[in-house]
């Protein structure tokens, strides 16, 4: 597995030549034909695929996966506004996350927004009574929060107890009748993540079908749709396993006719753009220190927050071509805390201040999941290549333009 073409690192280059501080680069090209290839599988099976605007707002993105006929998963009024601004019509929007406010749900009803999932009773009643206020009606998703006896555990929970919905328990005390305005559609259930295993998935979502129909079933209301969330894991190193897309179709028609529900909707984020971004970072220094080799660099988990959040690094590269020997280093950045590494990664033993390194799979959950204000560094540039052509989006910008 090759996680830098030569085409894409002769972009990356050129870009370097001109561009004193580290800067993301979006492969939008690669991006198309990817999404391309997920949608045109699941337009005839019930699956209806959503974008997970967390994993990465940029605009050029957005618009890209706009294009592929990606519906929008937005958890917060900057997500929101984001899309909107890319002109998308806000009945394709879904809005998740934990931390509805009722000043919250009274924008997104305002802006148009009738989808929601709901991830408390609290929320089922201020839905309802924005509705009213508002003369509309709001199609509703209950999340539910599962107990995993045998421990699937991992970042986003597991079987751990977290923010997210409600145990099923939790939900029978809500009284569908009270809430007039509301269409009670479906549920929602995703407690996992960067899952890299078919058979894995398939199994987790295979146990979960019996207790939400029994749900549905207890609040009185038809469960037409499915929410599976996403969870669809990216390989990091090259040793990881890739998720065949066929196969995951297969595994989720057979989910959909078990549960006897019209939709099955899947919330794409790593999966859809993770394996189209790149972060390229200039070396600051090479030193050795108790007899180990350091690489300090100019950006760190101001730009990539990911290493120190999972202990999973970014997969690296020298950008230029290199017959020195091979060792390695640990890799730092340049914020005043142990916790910014970026992890133990073999390059040519030549390399020097005048090198740039280009960390791969950077197109989710980079800039946006990052620290950028800590130490005031300079904010990373965003590039895009689109037709083959290199664009700047956002230049880099130093901390005058945002301290005050």
């Amino acid at each position: 597995m090759s996680f830098l073409s030569t085409q894409i690192r002769q972009h990356i280059d050129s870009i370097s030549k001109n561009e004193p501080y580290p800067f993301f680069t979006y492969d939008l090209d690669g991006l198309a034909e990817h999404l391309q290839g997920l949608t045109s599988s699941v337009s005839d099976a019930g699956i209806k695929l959503w974008y997970a605007v967390k994993a990465n707002p940029l605009s050029s993105i957005i618009k890209t996966i706009d294009k592929s006929g990606f519906n929008f998963d937005v958890a917060s009024s900057g997500e929101l506004k984001q899309v909107l601004k890319q002109g998308i019509d806000p009945n394709r929007v879904l809005n998740t996350g934990p931390a509805k406010s009722k000043r919250q749900i009274n924008e997104f009803i305002n802006l148009g927004v009738r989808t929601f999932v709901a991830e408390s009773l609290n929320q089922v009643t201020w839905l309802n009574e924005e509705a009213a206020a508002q003369e509309v009606e709001l199609d509703i998703l209950l999340r539910v929060q599962l107990r995993w006896p045998e421990g699937e555990k991992n970042s986003l929970g597991g079987d751990s107890l977290t923010p997210f919905g409600l145990g099923c328990e939790q939900w029978q005390a809500l009284n569908i009748a009270d809430h007039s305005q509301l269409n009670f559609t479906g549920l929602h259930i995703f407690q996992w993540g960067n899952m890299l295993s078919t058979e894995k998935l398939a199994d987790l979502w295979s146990q979960m079908v019996a207790p939400l129909q029994q749900l549905a079933t207890d609040l009185g209301f038809e469960l037409k749709t499915l929410d599976l969330g996403g969870g669809l894991g990216i390989p990091y190193t090259e040793e990881d396993k890739q998720l065949h897309w066929p196969e995951l179709i297969e595994a989720l028609s057979l989910i959909k006719k078990n549960a006897g529900v019209e939709q099955l909707w899947m919330e794409l984020g790593r999966y859809a753009v993770g394996e189209y971004g790149y972060y390229a970072n200039p070396v600051v220094e090479q030193k050795q220190n108790y007899g180990v080799d350091q690489l300090i660099m100019a950006g760190g988990i101001n730009h990539i927050l990911r290493p120190a959040v999972t202990s999973q690094d970014f997969p690296a590269l020298l950008l230029r071509d290199s017959n020195a020997p091979s060792k390695s280093f640990n890799v730092h950045g340049p914020l005043c805390t142990a916790l910014d590494s970026l992890g133990e990664h073999t390059f040519a033993s030549d390399i020097n201040e005048n090198d740039w390194l280009v960390f791969n799979q950077c197109g989710a959950y980079g800039f946006t999941e990052s620290m950028p204000y800590f130490l005031c560094h300079e904010l990373a540039a965003e590039y895009v290549i689109e037709n083959n052509q290199t664009h700047c989006i956002r230049p880099a910008q130093p901390a005058q333009s945002y301290l005050y």
